[in-house]
């Protein structure tokens, strides 16, 4: 069913991660036999990073031609390139330099270091989407990984910020963020939702009450995730904890 949203529970971490990254190796394949590339968005995070690092474990993992897989990011922080805490170099460390990709496949942020403002580095970013775009301002991004906050934040739109509500730009700089470090970049609503397959990934009972406000049509401005739904399908992939306040009518018993 196109635009379908679904909730995948899994019993603890390590299960969640090991199944999405055999369903991504699974996709992925899929996606390729019908089409000559694919685009995917990573996001960062504990389980974010996990996900890739199974990926990396998994004996099917070079069943996907990465020459034909390009990679990009929902959001950064504004460090340094090569630092611990962005989102690049966690997805590098956990699979992306274990892989035969070609550098010009990947996609990361400008950073810090890089001599250019924040404001720049964004605008940076757009041109760098549109020039791979399909003329919506943005490749066609096949696969969008996204983790989410226990305040319902993805990528770095963040609740009563105006970030989730900006619809004129791919990627805009973020300041005061309520999560250090204080200034981000991210991609905006429209661009995430432009994909046309968005898995959310997030374990912990500390996500459960964001989740189950978003799956019960909370505002999209008090629970960001409640505005991101993929083109063809949403998955929410779970664990046990994070699944406590779901609906049971949303929990499906295979996808």
């Amino acid at each position: 069913m196109t635009n379908e949203r679904r909730v995948l529970v899994h019993a603890d971490t390590e299960s969640l991660a090991a199944s999405v990254a055999a369903r991504f190796i699974t996709k992925t394949v899929d996606i390729l036999d019908d089409q000559a590339t694919a685009n995917v968005v990573l996001t960062g995070g504990r389980v974010g990073t996990a996900v890739l690092a199974a990926i990396n474990a998994s004996p099917a993992r070079d069943t996907i031609d990465w020459s034909r897989v390009s990679f990009w990011w929902g959001d950064e922080r504004w460090l340094p390139a090569g630092d611990a805490e962005r989102n690049d170099q966690q997805a590098r460390d956990a699979l992306l330099d274990h892989i035969s990709v070609p550098a010009e496949n990947v996609h990361p942020y400008p950073s810090s270091d890089s001599g250019i403002s924040l404001d720049d580095a964004a605008l940076q970013y757009a041109a760098e989407l549109a020039a791979h775009g399909d003329g919506e301002g943005a490749p066609r991004f096949d696969i969008t990984f996204l983790g989410v906050g226990p305040d319902g934040h993805i990528a770095s739109l963040f609740p009563h910020r105006s970030g989730i509500s900006i619809e004129d730009r791919s990627v805009i700089p973020v300041r005061k963020s309520p999560k250090p470090p204080a200034e981000r970049l991210s991609l905006t609503r429209p661009t995430l939702n432009s994909s046309e397959r968005v898995w959310m990934v997030l374990s912990g009972a500390d996500k459960a009450s964001a989740l189950g406000l978003a799956l019960a049509g909370a505002a999209r401005d008090e629970v960001p995730v409640a505005g991101i739904k993929g083109r063809k399908r949403t998955v929410f992939f779970v664990d046990a904890d994070a699944a406590s306040e779901v609906p049971e009518n949303l929990i499906a018993p295979s996808y």
